[in-house]
């Protein structure tokens, strides 16, 4: 038999195989009796839970009117095309000042949990953390639909599975600093509940939190593990590997997070964003105000924006020269018309022009100094733990070409992903771009990996996704 004929026998037998399965019924484990009994038990060595959303994942929130900014979407929402709103939605921009001193009334007012949006490409849905929350029991939650074929009784005393929301806006080393503050207040109160419900002392220092992450949350939660709830160096250099988040971090579970990008984010942020047809449109300069979101761009390196008349070089899309080379995002001239809107008291359009060129450059020096600070190569202690849920079945931008001319982008290519972030982005994978090896090449030391064949929406309401994390973070021995 010739090569030619091994391999279409080999095909032969794959459609054979898949053809068999098809009239073949899905057979749904039965989660109620596989993991109820190991769901209420309460006892001092099972640690407490944090769902944590991701980008777009909790409500805004202005403290100085009251008004919801985010996630009222079925009325009382701030519109992006009312000027007065759209300043509310956007963070303030001033020349000189640090990203981290431009601060504004709003804060995080829980996670989302009424609509479906798409927005920076990165698709919020409700389901996305109700899902998770069912899976993990917060508060006894008790879901008829966590599976086909039944549901896990987490019981009537279950106070240990907590929703942390942040304010998605901001540089993501903020939202560190909120998440180990809100740690600490959970701790303490764990402490409390250990001793009041379950009559047992336990000291402070040996709680410790699971947390479950979506999306831009695992970005937070892996910097939190390396450097704790310490800041980015002002030189430029990167903070000490101390993993202080071990002190308070045991098993994380990060879903369908773009640890090295996600392409479509930098698609929106150069263009704006339109989702729902009956919400108005976000336009670029708005979503340019927020440095959270350029934390969200892919890496340089891995050639995922190349130059049309030479696809063989890579644009670097974190030099501001570039972003005004091509016109992109607020530096666009259709924008200045929303710049007029978010800084009103600046007298010209040479002014705002020079304010929005500084607030897009210290935004992108900060979002290099953030990967860098999560690609930097590290294994982590013993007691700490990170597995990986991500989509690979999905066709997913992964290369776009800028026209040389207008600087306007084109997908090129696409690979497998979960439809906004690539295997290759969840995996941090280092051989995208650079040298073939047949194993993973990554900076991250995964405890283990689980692909699902469905989109970034449909990871966490796989059973697939549910039996695994049920398993891991209920009855895997620790």
């Amino acid at each position: 038999m010739t090569q030619g004929q091994h391999h279409v026998s080999g095909i032969y037998l794959v459609l054979v195989i898949l053809c068999s399965s098809c009239s073949k019924s899905i057979n749904y484990p039965d989660f109620g009796d596989i993991y109820t009994r190991s769901a209420m038990y309460h006892g001092v060595d099972r640690n407490p839970i944090i769902v944590m959303p991701g980008v777009l994942g909790s409500k805004l929130k202005d403290t100085t009117s009251g008004k919801m900014i985010w996630g009222a979407f079925g009325g009382g929402y701030a519109d992006p095309s009312v000027a007065e709103q759209a300043r509310l939605i956007a963070l303030p921009m001033k020349e000189g000042a640090p990203l981290n001193d431009l601060r504004d009334k709003v804060v995080s007012n829980g996670v989302l949990d009424q609509i479906t949006v798409n927005l920076l490409a990165l698709p919020i849905h409700v389901r996305a953390y109700i899902d998770i929350i069912g899976t993990l029991g917060a508060g006894g939650y008790r879901d008829q639909q966590l599976a086909l074929s039944g549901a896990v009784d987490y019981g009537t005393k279950h106070f240990t599975c907590f929703q942390f929301g942040y304010d998605w806006r901001r540089d993501n080393v903020d939202s560190v600093k909120a998440l180990h503050q809100y740690i600490l207040k959970k701790r303490a109160y764990v402490k409390q509940q250990y001793k009041e419900v379950l009559n047992q002392d336990v000291a402070l220092k040996d709680i410790r939190f699971d947390i479950a992450a979506h999306s831009m949350a695992g970005l937070i939660v892996r910097y939190y593990l390396r450097y704790g709830p310490v800041d980015l160096p002002k030189d430029g250099s990167l903070p000490v590997l101390t993993w202080e988040g071990k002190k308070y971090v045991d098993r994380v579970v990060l879903i369908g997070t773009p640890n090295a990008g996600s392409l479509e984010s930098f698609n929106t942020l150069v263009n704006g964003a339109d989702f729902l047809a009956f919400f108005p449109k976000y336009e670029a300069a708005i979503l340019n105000t927020m440095p959270g979101l350029f934390q969200l761009l892919p890496r340089t390196r891995h050639r995922g924006i190349v130059e049309e008349r030479n696809r063989e070089n890579a644009v670097d899309i974190f030099d501001v020269n570039v972003w005004a080379k091509y016109r992109w995002g607020m530096l666009h001239p259709d924008q200045t018309e929303i710049l007029r809107t978010l800084l009103p008291e600046v007298s010209s359009d040479a002014e705002r022009y020079r304010i929005a060129r500084e607030h897009i450059k210290k935004s992108l020096k900060r979002a290099d100094h953030f990967n860098r600070a999560l690609d930097a190569p590290a294994t982590p202690p013993d007691k700490v733990r990170l597995k990986l849920v991500a989509g690979d079945a999905m066709s997913t931008d992964a290369v776009m070409e800028v026209d040389s001319d207008t600087g306007t982008l084109k997908v090129i290519k696409w690979s497998p992903g979960d439809g906004v972030v690539l295997r290759s982005s969840a995996l941090l994978d280092e051989r995208v771009g650079g040298d073939w090896t047949p194993t993973l090449k990554s900076p991250i030391k995964w405890g283990g990996v689980t692909f699902l064949f469905t989109d970034h929406l449909g990871l966490t309401s796989d059973p697939i996704f549910t039996d695994n994390v049920l398993y891991y973070l209920l009855e895997e021995p620790r």
